[in-house]
């Protein structure tokens, strides 16, 4: 970030710390109680924020995980006399520890069903309160001693408002840490497409629970503030009603904008207290609200802004990224003395495909597929639509495990290796169907590719921050190196919706390629793509061997085909009827048939008929 950019960050932000400092000084008691009780809600919606908005898991049990850290508190230091510190403390792991196996669900189950199963392990946690004597049963526990800190008793509002304030600029500042690094894009990208951020190397179960453990950590926060501040905690304090309130102010603050879900926190929990008299209304007016900003503004009230702005550029005729002209691709290894050109019969095996078979449910959509690729050549793989060349892919790149058979890349058995460990080994690959994460820019699409790291590198998100600022900066270079080589340099701050599709397709080759590959599989790459886009991806690919990678690529442009690749395998019926020179193959009369079948037949017999006919009546 340079430094007018800091500044022009900096200067509304330190106004807005002065404001809430002075803030208790303005307002009455009571006003002062809702800001204490909206800080403890924007934490909660801070989590639900992480592990929905961002990551995407519809995690319907927040405000169960609040109820845990607030009832853990209170229960131990009402019951095992425990400092309120130390009980706050447990209370937030015991919550997290909650979230864990409330996410164990989301390794099976996604979108709705995800959401129908956390809204009912919320139901079964005040069921549990209301009936465990230990905590209160549905009268609940009252008398938690109020916080003590540096001798200071908080149990005083303005007092308790500065406490709720640190903790709350803390868990701001710490949640913006995870969306603008490495492991938020990899939430992020997750939530976008999980298939494609598992083929980029991310490891999609750990960051599920991590999701989960997130809103687990804020969730009990929240509770232990919650139960410090009021004192007392019973299970309507953690209803259905709260939840939907509670997500109320994700939807209509901005659920991928952590701004926006403070804001509409802080602003809804305003609007109850004002609307206490009504709140038969009110919750009406809620659900209301939410079901118009998520047909109308699904982007909540964070959006506005960029709404406004798209409109206004559209109606002044300004250019937008798609406008862009793609600037002429930079050959990295052109001139490299080591460049890689076609293998000879001895070159290493990157890729060994032995009698493979996949099926789904009875359809067998490859029979006994195998093939042989070594190190630097360009292999084409073709076929009729339907044939198997898609899901072969998916078997090498580990999406589909096979039926039977075996898979080696890069010497190591791969049969069951799941897609993140290949595209860590050095497999990458792009997809038929365009898969940038859409939500992320250029920029950070890229960046994805960049980042090799493993799962286990989140520790030091607690234990070394400034690492991970380091490691971001060298990424985002990295990064900038490989969109300017692509010539996609000065749209990297657009976001893929925002490009040509041609622009789209070099994006996703540039994030492939950024993984530094040992093998790349290309899917249908030159689909949609003009003639001079045709030749520039030729280029491209040309290159790609230059640089030491060898590529396998799935094309229905025979003439790119033929003039691109070392060898081609043939495919028909999930079965390879061809594999061999594109000379060679060309003139086999089993692709001819595959190809053009009973009609390319029909036709022979047409023209050996008509000059039969010929040459009899000139023969009479």
């Amino acid at each position: 970030m340079n430094l007018k950019k800091a500044t022009t960050l900096g200067a509304p932000l330190v106004i807005l710390l002065v404001l809430s400092l002075v803030f208790p000084y303005l307002v009455d008691p009571y006003t002062i109680h809702v800001t204490n009780v909206a800080v403890v809600f924007a934490l909660l919606a801070i989590g639900l924020f992480l592990s929905m908005g961002i990551a995407g898991q519809f995690d319907l049990a927040q405000v169960a995980f609040l109820g845990v850290g607030a009832y853990t508190a209170a229960i131990l230091t009402l019951h095992a006399g425990w400092n309120f510190w130390w009980a706050a403390l447990a209370g937030v792991l015991v919550s997290v520890i909650v979230s864990l196996v409330v996410g164990i669900p989301a390794l099976r189950v996604q979108s709705h069903y995800l959401a129908i199963v956390t809204l009912g392990l919320s139901l079964a946690f005040i069921s549990l309160v209301i009936n465990l004597p230990l905590a209160g049963q549905a009268e609940g526990l009252s008398g938690i001693p109020a916080p003590v800190l540096f001798g200071i008793d908080l149990s005083d509002d303005y007092l308790f408002y500065y406490l709720a304030l640190l903790v709350l600029v803390v868990g701001i500042a710490f949640a913006a840490f995870i969306v603008h690094t490495r492991l938020g894009r990899r939430l992020r990208a997750m939530r976008d497409d999980d298939l494609a951020a598992a083929a980029m190397g991310t490891r999609i179960p750990v960051m599920r629970m991590l999701a989960f453990a997130f809103g687990g950590l804020y969730g009990g926060v929240a509770g232990a503030l919650y139960a410090g501040l009021i004192r007392f905690v019973a299970p309507e304090s953690f209803s259905l009603a709260n939840m939907f309130l509670l997500l109320a102010m994700v939807i209509i603050g901005g659920r991928h904008s952590l701004p926006g879900v403070v804001i509409g926190a802080v602003g809804l929990i305003f609007v109850r207290s004002w609307l206490a008299d009504f709140s038969i209304y009110a919750q009406l007016g809620y659900g209301a609200l939410v079901v118009i900003f998520v047909v109308f503004l699904p982007t909540g009230i964070a959006g506005i802004p960029r709404r406004v702005y798209q409109l206004w550029t559209k109606r002044r005729g300004h250019q937008v990224a798609g406008g862009l002209a793609v600037a002429p691709y930079v050959p990295f290894a052109t001139d490299r003395a080591d460049a890689v050109t076609a293998p000879g019969s001895e070159s290493t095996v990157v890729l060994q495909v032995n009698d493979v078979v996949k099926s789904f449910k009875g359809l067998r959509a490859l029979d006994g597929v195998s093939m042989t690729v070594r190190e630097g050549e360009i292999r084409g793989l073709v076929g009729p639509n339907g044939s198997g060349k898609t899901t072969l892919f998916n078997v090498l790149s580990g999406i589909h495990p096979p039926t039977s058979g075996t898979v080696e890349v890069l010497g190591m058995r791969s049969t069951t290796t799941p897609s993140y460990r290949l595209s860590l080994r050095g497999v990458a690959r792009t997809f038929q169907n365009l898969r940038l994460f859409s939500l992320l820019s250029v920029r950070e699409n890229v960046m994805m590719g960049v980042d090799r790291t493993r799962s286990r590198w989140t520790w030091r998100y607690i234990l070394a921050p400034l690492s991970v600022l380091r490691g971001d900066r060298s990424i985002r270079h990295e990064a900038d190196e490989m969109l300017e080589r692509q010539g996609l340099l000065e749209m990297a701050g657009a976001f893929p919706s925002e490009l040509s599709y041609g622009a789209q397709r070099r994006v996703e080759i540039a994030r492939a390629m950024a993984t530094r590959p040992k093998l790349l599989l290309l899917d249908e790459p030159a689909a949609g793509l003009n003639g001079d886009e045709v030749n520039q991806l030729k280029a491209i690919v040309q290159d790609i061997r230059a640089q030491g990678v060898t590529v396998i690529i799935i094309e229905h442009n025979m003439g790119l085909v033929m003039s691109l690749c070392d060898r081609v395998t043939v495919l028909s019926t999930g079965k390879v009827i061809a594999d061999g020179l594109p000379e060679d193959v060309a003139k086999s009369p089993e692709v001819i048939e595959a190809y053009l079948g009973d009609d390319a037949r029909l036709e022979e017999e047409m023209l050996e008929t008509d000059t039969m006919h010929l040459e009899g009546g000139q023969h009479d």
